[in-house]
């Protein structure tokens, strides 16, 4: 018995280490800015794609903000796999508005891949020769400087630069949990990852050397994997390079979000990591404020630990990720405390869950039941655009 409460209090002790210094760790990179003098800045020209698929809220919001880069040298392309696609007059929109900004649309299913987004995406990897191709979804919402920043972050050791995203502007208590999930977990560990030189590739934002992805077998190489971002990472790392994150990450509204909407989303994430980086998915079983919980409450019921220190810790735990919300202009009311609670709450499940099946629904496609299939027939893509 003895033996056993040494254990968990050691254990206890590491992941509260962890949780604080993580939080200082991440709060210190994103807070540093960029850290290159100016005459390291390029004009480089860039494409910026943006992949595509029905209308969804802050649409026209986040296109719109790929017409307001303050880059000097870039082309925007708008990929859609359905010319039908209801997101079309959009985009049509926005390109009349913005005569002087050079843009494209692209319609076309390429069937490269068993992934839907990579066959959107190939099109315009296609149709050009830019040497930096910045891949944006198209649910970000990209401050004026996007491109900079991305390419600031480019050293010569660097093959890929990728970011996760962060939750802006929840409209309902789940999409604060969303927001939660996104912002003081998820984004925080990655910049962690980041900061000690094992950055992960996040599909939210690709920006790629031409050359690099091309040596590592093209768009086609994207869809050897579950997602193109765990594609992307290991393609990256085989080249001897590394995965790096800009300064800060960028801003995806969130808006309203459902129970089912959060689970389903975070599952489908899970699934992913279990699928391209097994023995890093394990130990998430041991993330979060509950593992530390049921140790406090076992010290705590041995007498070895004060029957305060567990609203103690509990202030200082959501405080320090509160805290780090509100340095970094992230969600930061009372509902987001409570959110970052409920998040808590759901990753053992979702964790237990996802060991119950392989695959997920992405867009209407079934994604992970079986072994991808790597030679799907092309199709020809269409451009149209000005």
């Amino acid at each position: 018995m003895v033996l056993n409460t040494a254990v968990i209090a050691a254990l206890g002790s590491v992941l509260i280490t962890l949780q604080f210094s993580s939080l200082l760790i991440a709060w210190w990179r994103m807070r540093r800015g960029i850290l290159r003098d100016e005459a390291h800045e390029t004009s480089e020209f860039i494409v910026l794609v943006r992949p595509l698929c029905g209308y969804n809220a802050f649409e026209e919001e986040t296109l719109r903000s790929s017409f307001y880069q303050d880059y000097p040298a870039y082309e925007i392309v708008f990929c859609v796999a359905s010319r039908f696609d209801p997101v079309i007059p959009l985009v049509e929109k926005l390109m009349a508005e913005f005569p002087d900004k050079p843009a494209r649309l692209l319609t076309g299913d390429d069937k490269i891949s068993a992934n839907p987004k990579v066959n959107n995406l190939n099109k315009a990897w296609s149709h050009t020769t830019a040497g930096v191709v910045a891949m944006a979804d198209s649910n970000l919402l990209l401050p004026p400087d996007y491109l900079r920043s991305l390419m600031n972050t480019f050293d010569s050791q660097t093959g890929l630069v990728s970011s996760p995203a962060v939750g802006m502007i929840p409209e309902n208590f789940w999409g604060a949990v969303e927001a939660a999930m996104l912002n003081t977990h998820q984004a925080r560990w990655q910049y962690l990852s980041d900061f000690l030189g094992n950055g992960f590739a996040q599909g939210k934002t690709l920006c790629w050397r031409r050359e690099v992805l091309d040596n590592g077998g093209g768009m086609a190489a994207l869809g050897s994997e579950l997602a193109e971002d765990v594609a992307s990472t290991k393609l990256v790392r085989r080249a001897g390079l590394k995965v790096r994150l800009p300064a800060q990450p960028f801003a995806q509204p969130i808006g309203h979000r459902s129970l089912e909407a959060v689970w389903s989303r975070q599952l489908r994430w899970a699934r992913i990591r279990r699928a391209g980086f097994f023995w890093l998915f394990v130990p998430e079983i041991i993330i979060g404020f509950l593992p530390v919980l049921a140790a406090v409450l076992w010290l705590t019921a041995r007498g070895d630990l004060p029957l305060f220190a567990l609203p103690v810790l509990f202030v200082l735990w959501y405080g320090g990720e509160w805290g780090l919300a509100k340095a970094l202009g992230w969600p930061h009311q009372l509902r987001d405390i409570l959110a970052m609670c409920i998040r808590d709450i759901l990753l053992p499940p979702l964790w237990l869950w996802c060991w119950t099946g392989r695959g997920f629904t992405w867009r209407g496609t079934v994604l992970g039941e079986r072994h991808v299939d790597k030679k799907h027939p092309a199709s020809a893509s269409q451009p149209s655009g000005k």
